[in-house]
């Protein structure tokens, strides 16, 4: 059973783990931020959306933290 008085939680997909966190197993060109043009944490070929950290991170509270 999950944690009641919690109010903030990270998205179940994981994708904001991921995008703040360097991999040095991951190889090859970094993809650029959809929202900023930066680069990521990501490899060009990393399906679906690829944020940097900062934009990343910016999502995260949007998405955990709504009240």
């Amino acid at each position: 059973m999950a944690d009641e008085t919690q109010q903030c939680a990270l998205a179940p997909d994981g994708e904001a783990v991921r995008a703040l966190t360097h991999d040095p197993a991951l190889v090859g060109p970094r993809a650029d931020c959809v929202r900023c043009g930066d680069p990521t944490e990501l490899p060009a070929d990393h399906p679906g959306i690829t944020l940097c950290p900062v934009c990343a991170w910016q999502e995260a509270q949007r998405i955990a933290c709504s009240g």
